[in-house]
């Protein structure tokens, strides 16, 4: 990966919002303390809270027990300009298996609220849904920040400003798309500049990277994109399932589906796979969405 100064500096920055720091103000809870990425909404990215979430429980947990599943639900708009507090509570510990909850928190009241499952490396039956064969590697597909012509200007500046590159198969869903109206898409992604080798920051990681587009098959269903007046869409809970390491600083192609939308709800699937073909994780999330009547 040939790495650019600026592409360093984003990356650092979201390290620098994944270092956590650890009190004990409560006897029964492990207390610890973030910071938040700047967005232009003024709200915290989902991803976010997501993978400080995980970072804290992991704190929690030797170094041998790696999350395998996690069920959040996001109970508040958050303020990206105030640092965030998370809660801990260790609710199992068992042989193979333990259990945390994690709660976020600002202004005393919780904004997120997770469970997530760790286990020992354990052996096992072993399959996997393909990879799709027939996806455009990443080098031939532009950048999302270089698909932006028409938007304003800031907006290729805050697709270029994120840790992230993205690089949709389809058109991006900024402005309206040619593309027929279907609820699936490819996405091909990985962080701008090397990870330490540390796996579990690896998996909060892609955790953070698993909020990032998947709403968007829905939309795409309905031939609706990010930019249409007076279209809200807001998080209302995510799940997550690791299934195999993997580098977020190497190429993962995250495929997404949705198989319902209804009652102003929408419900999206999504698989990420290494460019080798392994599946890594499983993501499903089902986000309020209300479109403007003429758009229905």
């Amino acid at each position: 990966m040939t790495v650019d100064t600026h592409a360093i500096r984003t990356v650092e920055q979201l390290l620098a919002v994944l270092d956590l720091d650890e009190t004990r103000a409560r006897t029964t809870e492990d207390i610890f303390t973030g910071s938040s990425h700047p967005m232009p909404s003024g709200r915290i990215y989902g991803g976010q809270v997501l993978a400080q979430s995980l970072i804290a429980a992991e704190r929690t947990m030797p170094e041998d027990r790696a999350v395998h599943s996690m069920h959040g639900y996001f109970l508040r708009p958050g303020d990206a300009s105030q640092g965030i507090t998370i809660a801990v509570d260790r609710i199992h510990d068992g042989r193979s298996f333990s259990t945390r909850r994690s709660q976020a928190y600002q202004n005393g009241v919780p904004i997120f609220s997770m469970i997530a499952s760790f286990q020992d490396q354990d052996p096992g039956l072993d399959h996997a849904v393909p990879m799709p064969a027939d996806v455009p590697d990443p080098e031939s597909l532009l950048p999302d920040e270089a698909r932006v012509d028409g938007l304003p200007a800031g907006t290729a500046r805050m697709l270029s400003d994120r840790a992230a590159d993205v690089r949709h198969v389809e058109s991006p869903l900024f402005l309206p798309s040619d593309d027929a109206n279907r609820p699936r898409q490819a996405v091909w992604m990985r962080l701008r500049a090397p990870l330490p080798d540390d796996q579990r920051l690896h998996r909060a990681a892609l955790a953070y990277l698993s909020d990032m587009t998947i709403q968007e098959s829905i939309l795409r269903a309905h031939g609706v994109f990010w930019g249409l007046p007076g279209l809200k869409v807001a998080s209302l809970d995510h799940a997550m399932w690791w299934h195999r390491p993997a580098r977020v600083d190497e190429w993962l192609l995250y495929v997404q589906e949705s198989p319902n939308a209804r009652g102003g709800r929408g419900l999206a699937q999504g698989r990420i796979y290494t460019r080798a073909g392994e599946l890594v994780a499983s993501v499903a999330q089902e986000i309020m969405i209300r479109v403007p009547e003429r758009q229905r």
